[in-house]
């Protein structure tokens, strides 16, 4: 079995034969260690890629000299969607600062990026070249991921938190609007991987705080839920693996998530509490549990084994529903990062 139906697997809850486990690096995590970064890579290169092995450094994404301008220490950027951001630690994404739709009389002549050739923070790149390497990656046994990017955080870029979370109160027509707009834009990007017959369609939207969900479940079933629907529907037709990565508490949307389809969520673990987690997901949507990375900059290695240890014994299973997502900041020693690597793979094979 190689990676890729290993991951499929483990998604469809069909016995996979291990849990599919990333370690995460920083841009500026890597800049701090470097070359001692390099050799931890490539001596569990399965533990960088998910869906496959990093085979050289050479595709290592985080190996970089300079930062690309939404990373940049000090800077104000400006992103294709012309919402300002700044950013105050060089390597990690900043916030937004200045939000184009702040009054409502701004829609009217407001135009949103073309999907096809914009993403988030910049051009999105030749299709050609993403559907040779999209091509490859499955040649070689990898999973393959088309990114749908932001839909309720660009809302809250868009128009500020404050103001989005007072239009939730209020419901003007002009976000039903807006959110109508911004599906058009996501679905004709859908389509285009679906066109290139990517694995898994991944969304990525924080939908909760450290202890509770950003708004209430009836305003995301008001809000949200029918406008997520919309976009997975054509995944679910297409039988693709649906994603959604949303840091922040959000166990109480699990019913939800089954409701649209999401075959695979990544909550966090300290935000959500493992009780919960079993509780409400065990074999009924796949897992990939976010472990603590609240935790990683303090604990000692062997309290980094148990963590992981923990988290397999109770959320893993042999039909699966189970994945394993480690992310590593620069506060993170080099020698914790190892631990967790050495976690990683110990218990990978493990189940409940």
């Amino acid at each position: 079995m190689n990676a890729r139906e290993n991951y499929i697997r483990a998604a469809q809850f069909d016995c996979p034969e291990w849990i599919p486990s990333l370690v995460h690096i920083y841009s500026s995590t890597w800049k701090k260690h470097r070359e001692r970064m390099d050799d931890l890579v490539l001596r569990y290169p399965h533990l960088f890629d998910k869906g496959g092995e990093v085979r050289g450094t050479d595709e290592m994404p985080w190996r970089t000299e300079e930062f690309s301008p939404a990373y940049r220490a000090g800077e104000y950027y400006t992103d294709p969607w012309g919402c300002v951001w700044y950013n105050v630690s060089g390597g990690l994404k900043g916030q937004v600062v200045k939000s184009p739709l702040t009054d409502w009389n701004a829609l009217s002549s407001y135009r949103i990026p073309d999907p096809l050739i914009w993403g988030d923070f910049g051009p999105i790149g030749d299709w050609e070249e993403i559907r040779a390497k999209s091509e490859k990656r499955r040649r070689e046994g990898r999973v393959t991921v088309g990114d749908v990017g932001y839909f309720y955080h660009r809302l809250t870029f868009l128009r500020g938190f404050k103001n989005l979370m007072m239009d939730f109160m209020t419901g003007p027509p002009q976000l039903t609007k807006l959110a109508d707009m911004m599906v058009e834009n996501k679905l004709r990007l859908i389509d285009k991987w679906l066109e290139i017959n990517v694995d898994v369609i991944a969304f990525v939207d924080d939908l909760g705080t450290q202890t509770s969900l950003q708004m209430s479940p009836a305003t995301f079933r008001r809000y949200l839920k029918p406008a997520y629907d919309r976009m997975m529907n054509s995944c679910r037709e297409a039988s693709r693996i649906i994603y959604l990565h949303s840091d922040g508490h959000i166990v109480e949307l699990t019913d939800d998530f089954v409701d649209l389809g999401i075959n695979i969520i990544n909550p966090q673990f300290r935000a959500n509490g493992l009780n919960s987690l079993v509780q409400k997901c065990k074999g009924r949507i796949c897992v990939d549990l976010d472990l603590d990375r609240q935790l990683f900059p303090f604990a000692t290695p062997k309290r980094l084994k148990n963590h992981v240890k923990e988290a397999v014994a109770r959320l893993g299973a042999k039909e699966g529903g189970l994945m394993l997502f480690a992310s590593c900041s620069p506060d993170v020693p080099l020698a914790n990062i190892e631990a967790i690597c050495q976690s990683l793979d110990e218990y990978r094979f493990f189940h409940s």
